[in-house]
């Protein structure tokens, strides 16, 4: 059922991910993707989203991200705009320093990030996106409020989700993930799809692609793939190659034309001659 509602969405989920999916559901446990990019992790939580008719809250982790960034800020500029408004009408006597005080902090003056905004939305779909850029701290951090989606605010108090969001965590594995987060969550690899797979990937997100040319797409995909390229095409970046191609109006994998969109698939100038010295742009 759920590999059909996500197919309805032009997404593609083989058997196993889609049992993955939806235990993640049932047991109401985070999803940890990983595998290589543009294999379609992140793609797979905006599909979800969908589905589920919920918002998408993406949070893109990167080296240096700290929890801060990822809960709340303070809107300063609207907090003095209130002292000023409270100035201009005389209410910052010393007996009303407390209750001003206390207006400063209020919930209209704080900036929800993307981890308190998921815990105040419900529905949603929380994406944690590229967990593996961030550091070790912030993965700590991460795992703390997983386990019981609540956050303290020191000036407010405590903030807890009433119902949790759906979380999907992704990662490319350009390092190791502790342990203790991926025991928190449902882990699944992400393999390149197979080639008739991807084929019908291609047809479904590109109507306008004729089979030939899927075909040959994918053929030569799997071809760069086992290049032992530096950085090999995911299912993105076959499906940007093959609207390319449609744009120049190619019917089928022509090796001109194939060579003078390499751009579009392959993103490392290493790569691209590599590919031309040694042929592997047949149809």
């Amino acid at each position: 059922m759920l590999a059909r509602l996500l197919g309805e969405h032009a997404y593609l989920a083989d058997e196993g991910l889609a049992t993955a999916c939806f235990l993640a559901l049932r047991m109401g446990r985070p999803l940890f993707l990983e595998g290589e990019a543009g294999v379609g992790k992140t793609e797979l939580a905006k599909t979800l989203a969908a589905v589920l008719g919920a918002p998408l809250i993406r949070l893109q982790c990167y080296e240096g991200l700290d929890a801060a960034q990822a809960l709340y800020d303070w809107d300063f500029a609207r907090q003095l705009l209130h002292l000023k408004a409270a100035e201009a009408t005389g209410a910052t006597g010393a007996g009303d320093a407390a209750r001003l005080e206390g207006e400063l902090y209020d919930r209209r003056f704080l900036i929800a990030r993307p981890l308190l905004k998921a815990l105040e939305t419900q529905p949603s779909v929380l994406l944690v996106d590229e967990v593996d850029r961030a550091d070790d701290e912030f993965e700590a951090f991460l795992l703390e409020v997983l386990s019981d989606f609540t956050i303290s605010v020191p000036e407010l108090g405590t903030i807890s989700a009433k119902t949790p969001p759906v979380v999907v965590v992704t990662s490319n594995r350009t390092r190791d993930v502790h342990d203790a987060l991926k025991r928190r969550c449902l882990y699944h690899w992400l393999e390149h799809p197979g080639f008739e797979q991807e084929v019908a990937i291609l047809l479904r997100r590109l109507p306008d692609c004729t089979e030939t040319l899927a075909a040959q797409v994918a053929r030569a995909a799997g071809r760069l793939r086992a290049a032992g390229l530096v950085k090999p095409p995911g299912v993105a970046e076959t499906i940007d190659w093959t609207e390319a191609l449609l744009t120049l109006g190619a019917r089928d994998l022509d090796p001109g034309l194939a060579a003078a969109t390499l751009g579009a698939v392959l993103k490392y100038r290493e790569d691209q001659r590599a590919v031309r010295e040694n042929g592997l742009l047949g149809g």
